[in-house]
């Protein structure tokens, strides 16, 4: 599903160049569960942007199920997010205005689907992610957690390949952050390709797939039971 091949990015910071990414190649097959790990300024928020065509590379070849996607304009980066990529982030990216179901229809809303379809659509993810008495409420009316399972119910609505989630929990106690990564884990089981950036250990150890970045290199590639 996913290849890169000696992929780097590099940033000029304080009048000196700052390799993010060296030459990474990397290979991702569909339905996969890794997660990716480092300290601070390792580069695993650089891979996962790039992995998501939120960032391009300045050297390297990106394929994404097949199609070189590497120097797509901005236009094809956003079609082909829409269609194929799902993202959660730490802090929950919400409309504060829009209620919960809204914010999980926006992307449907964007691209123009009727309302109709809108709701037969969110549905069963509202209901799945036990959010059905929340539905109606405002951000500001939600605990972290429901916060966190609307941006998870936007982010799958469109039906992505794969879903990447840069410190789902980060935000969250460690009683609601093992709600949420058993949801996750649940979408992976149904099918979703699942790539989730992470500081915690526990966490980081929970997928088959373990992948440690240090000084934008990845140093260890392992997998688990």
């Amino acid at each position: 599903m996913i290849e890169l091949r000696e992929v780097s990015r590099l940033f000029t910071v304080g009048g000196q160049e700052v390799r993010a990414m060296d030459r990474v190649s990397l290979d991702i097959a569909s339905g996969e569960y890794l997660s990716i790990m480092g300290p601070s300024g390792s580069g695993k928020s650089t891979l996962l942007n790039i992995l998501g065509l939120l960032d391009t590379p300045d050297s390297g070849t990106y394929l994404l199920q097949d199609r070189d996607v590497t120097h797509l304009n901005d236009r094809q980066l956003a079609a082909t997010r829409s269609r194929t990529i799902g993202f959660i982030f730490q802090f929950f990216h919400l409309i504060p205005r829009l209620t919960a179901q809204q914010n999980i229809e926006l992307p449907l809303l964007l691209a123009g689907v009727p309302q109709r379809e809108r709701r037969e659509r969110s549905r069963p993810l509202i209901e799945a992610f036990g959010l059905a008495e929340r539905c109606h409420h405002r951000p500001d009316e939600l605990s972290g957690g429901q916060r966190q399972r609307v941006a998870i119910a936007r982010a799958v609505i469109n039906r992505p390949a794969i879903l990447l989630a840069d410190e789902p929990t980060g935000n969250l106690d460690r009683h609601a952050g093992g709600e949420i990564i058993d949801l996750l884990e649940g979408l992976h089981r149904d099918g979703l390709t699942l790539v989730v950036v992470t500081h915690d250990p526990e966490i980081g150890e929970r997928a088959a797939r373990r992948i440690r970045v240090v000084d934008g290199r990845i140093a260890n590639d392992s997998k688990g039971p």
